[in-house]
C-alpha cells in the first residue's frame, strides 16, 4: 500500500475553502492560488503537476465517487473530451470570468456593491448576512464574483461526478484546457507528456473511462 502524502490531503483544503467562504466571503480571495499556482506551474516548470499531483477539488470527486461510491462510474459521453467542447467551454467560461472583472471594475469606479453570488451564471444567490463593510467595496465585489465561479465550478464536478466516472470534471476542466494548451506552446512536440491522453492528467484518462 501506497504511503500517503501531504499533497493526498488537499482535498481539505477545497472543503475549508468552500465552508470559508459560506462564512465570510472575504475568504473567496484565496481561491485565486488555486487560479495562479496551475499557470505558474505551466509557465515555468512545463507541465501540468498541479492536475496531475496537488489538485484539491479531484482528489475530493475521487473521495466522494470512489470511496463514498457517490458515483454511477459510467463513462462520461464523448463530446465531453472533445476539444471543440474543452476549448469552448473555456473561453465560454473565460467570458464568464472577465464579465466578473468588469462587474469588479464598475464597483471600483463608484457603482453600488452587489452582495450576491451567482450560481451556474444565472441564480443569484442573496449573501446579505456577510459584513464587508471594513474592506473597500471593489474588494467585496471581487469576492462575491469569485466565489460565485468557484462554486459552479464545483457544484458541476459534482453533478458530472455523480452521472459519470468521479474525476469527468477533469475532462474538461477549463483550468486543465488552459494549463494543456500552455505546456504546449513551452514545450513544443513534448507536449504529449503534459496532455489530456498522458498517462498523470489528474486522472482524467483513466478516471474519464478513456
Amino acid at each position: 500500500m501506497r504511503k500517503k502524502k501531504w499533497s493526498d490531503y488537499l482535498w481539505i483544503a477545497e472543503l475549508c475553502y468552500l465552508f470559508l467562504g459560506l462564512f465570510n466571503i472575504l475568504f473567496a480571495w484565496l481561491g485565486m492560488l488555486f487560479f495562479c499556482i496551475p499557470l505558474f506551474i505551466a509557465i515555468f516548470g512545463g507541465s501540468k503537476a498541479y492536475c496531475n499531483h496537488y489538485c484539491g477539488r479531484g482528489q475530493l470527486l475521487g473521495l466522494l465517487g470512489e470511496k463514498l461510491k457517490l458515483s454511477r462510474n459510467a463513462p462520461p459521453p464523448k463530446f465531453l473530451r472533445s476539444l471543440w467542447f474543452r476549448y469552448g467551454f473555456l473561453a465560454f467560461f473565460m467570458t464568464m470570468f472577465g464579465l466578473m472583472l468588469f462587474s469588479t471594475y464598475q464597483v471600483f469606479t463608484g457603482a453600488p456593491l452587489s452582495q450576491t453570488v451567482t450560481l451556474l451564471w444565472m441564480f443569484k444567490l442573496p449573501w446579505q448576512w456577510v459584513n464587508v463593510s471594513f474592506v473597500a467595496p471593489w474588494v467585496g465585489q471581487f469576492a462575491f464574483g469569485f466565489f460565485g465561479v468557484m462554486l459552479t465550478s464545483t457544484v458541476l464536478g459534482l453533478v458530472t461526478m455523480v452521472l459519470f466516472r468521479p474525476r469527468s470534471w477533469c475532462v474538461y476542466c477549463p483550468m486543465g484546457t488552459m494549463t494543456q494548451g500552455i505546456c504546449k506552446l513551452r514545450n513544443g512536440k513534448k507536449a504529449k507528456e503534459y496532455g489530456r491522453t498522458g498517462k498523470k492528467d489528474c486522472g482524467a484518462t483513466e478516471a474519464a473511462g478513456q
